[in-house]
């Protein structure tokens, strides 16, 4: 059992803790405090078109995942409002006993699809068929934790914290060492943000040992297109000329140092398209239409979560849980068709949780109940071919609210997927979860070098600026082989300037120079993105 002893701790001390508590507190103040009181820190989430983005603050654990020697990415998906497992992989293997059980709510044999003798997925989940045949795709049997507490509240915190169910835990397993090992987190934060959570509010994952959710935050989509065109989320010129003017002022300079993130997601967005057609009115697809423009705009961000809901199917579940489960079919085979498009499907693993399975048996309703254990299923290239996890799900055996048993702790999962597939060391990922928890084969091992490991990873290309002495730059680099080379200029928000240049180049060293009054160019930053084959790199430019 893991030991969260977080809410369990004295609040007492020594007169002379308290007196430094109390100076330190003043000292922070000015900022945090400041913020806070803005709602700048924490509370709604930035909007990248028409989707909410939260960029989740620097923890040990995520400083792992930036330092890891794996550039691999993981996506969370999360089924909100408990996710019925039953219909969603199908166990043929005891299909009478699922039918008895559920009259009305059971998927008719001739509406599903066989992964093999004794699962299938129902037919509206076939967008996935084609993970499974290309050994992309793994389930996880029967995922919950002890002492279910089928409250949809208390369970997302559990999954988000990590802790016990006994244990009342206020931070995240994520966020849960800012303030130990990060105190001057909102001073010096990371050039790019660990993770993003798209699609949905802030959660307790996020949370530092304050309560603070570290997110930039943004309103509207309109504040990221005046971030994308001037670099700050609210415009300085236009104030009124009086002490209301300079008031305002005065806070929207302090808003726009806050939003550290801002230009760094609108710049990568910008790099990038998407190369498919995702469903305009599929929520979980808009959100991982987004993710693909990140990932392939080079963002260098590893973890990710997106949300769909709906999934509390109390009542009418038929017809609702199926057009779900379309979305997300629907949307997965979009996000990896269109990840592939630019050589990325083999380095990003897609995991779907949700705070809880569903009653075994239907209720008069038409629905579900709250239940226990559920399948996880995790989808992606780099999975050493497709499968099951676990033993099957005992629809003989259930514990005395009607439900099944959980038989893996989610936190295995959590703690396979961090040590196997992100490469963070295991002692980083026990410390984050608080606990040794005994590790699964899901498919994956850190030693295992996916196909594009081979292709995408940036070390072999050197490269660097140097001045020219007459104004320009010079970008230096070298080539391991042949390859076809693609130089672009690009400003500090995103906006493509120009090509230096684009062609084939031999084996060796090589320099490209610019100047700034070439491309009409005044003083500031810039950066540049040197793509070789697949290879892409990057840097920053100051022009004086």
């Amino acid at each position: 059992m893991s030991t969260h002893n977080h809410h369990k701790k004295s609040r007492h001390g020594s007169a002379l803790e308290h007196g430094e508590a109390h100076t330190k507190d003043h000292q922070n103040w000015s900022r945090r405090g400041f913020l806070r009181n803005l709602g700048i820190v924490g509370g709604t989430s930035m909007l990248l078109g028409k989707v909410p983005v939260s960029a989740l603050g620097a923890s040990p654990l995520s400083i792992a995942l930036n330092n890891s020697e794996s550039d691999r990415i993981l996506v969370l998906i999360r089924l909100k409002g408990g996710n019925d497992g039953l219909n969603t992989i199908i166990p043929v293997f005891d299909y009478g006993t699922y039918a008895n059980y559920r009259p009305n709510l059971r998927i008719p044999r001739n509406e599903s699809i066989a992964l093999n003798n004794s699962f299938s997925i129902p037919n509206a989940l076939g967008d996935i068929l084609p993970f499974w045949e290309e050994d992309a795709m793994r389930v996880v049997h029967n995922v919950g934790y002890p002492e279910q507490n089928l409250s949809h509240f208390r369970s997302t915190d559990i999954w988000s914290s990590g802790s016990d169910s006994e244990v009342l835990d206020s931070s995240g397993w994520l966020g849960r060492y800012l303030n130990e090992s990060y105190p001057n987190y909102l001073e010096n934060p990371p050039e790019i943000p660990p993770a993003i959570q798209i699609g949905g509010f802030g959660s307790l994952t996020f949370n530092n040992m304050e309560a603070v959710n570290l997110s930039v935050t943004v309103n509207e989509p309109e504040e990221l297109e005046e971030i994308a065109r001037n670099g700050q989320l609210y415009p300085l010129d236009n104030l009124p000329d009086c002490t209301v003017g300079e008031q305002l002022g005065y806070m929207r300079t302090i808003a726009n140092s806050t939003f550290i993130y801002a230009e760094t997601i609108a710049a990568a967005s910008e790099r990038a398209t998407n190369a498919v057609d995702y469903q305009q009115n599929n929520p979980l697809a808009q959100q991982l239409r987004t993710v693909a423009r990140l990932i392939k705009g080079n963002l260098g961000t590893k973890l990710y979560t997106v949300t769909l809901d709906g999934f509390d199917t109390h009542a009418g579940q038929g017809n609702r849980h199926a057009q779900l489960m379309r979305y997300l079919g629907s949307a997965l085979r979009a996000f990896y068709t269109d990840l592939a498009a630019g050589g990325w499907a083999d380095k990003v693993l897609a995991m779907t949780y949700s705070e809880f399975g569903r009653r075994v048996q239907q209720n008069a309703s038409s629905g579900t109940d709250h239940g226990a254990a559920a399948p996880l299923l995790l989808f992606g290239g780099g999975l050493n071919g497709s499968g099951f996890v676990g033993n099957n799900p005992n629809l003989q055996n259930l514990d005395s609210a009607g439900n099944l048993r959980h038989t893996i702790d989610f936190r295995q999962v959590y703690a396979s997927v961090l040590e196997d597939w992100l490469c963070v060391d295991a002692a980083s990922v026990d410390n984050a979860l608080g606990h040794a928890y005994e590790r699964l084969d899901l498919g994956f091992s850190c030693n295992v070098q996916t196909s594009l490991a081979t292709t995408q990873q940036p070390r072999g290309i050197q490269h660097y600026l140097s001045d020219d002495g007459f104004g320009g730059k010079q970008l230096h680099y070298t080539l391991p082989k042949a390859m076809q080379v693609r130089i672009e200029l690009y400003s500090i928000t995103g906006q493509k300037i120009t090509t230096l240049y684009n062609g084939k180049q031999g084996v060796g060293q090589h320099q490209v120079a610019f100047y700034p009054k070439q491309y009409g160019l005044q003083q500031g930053q810039f950066f540049y993105q040197l793509q070789a084959d697949k290879v892409q790199v990057s840097g920053g430019v100051q022009f004086f």
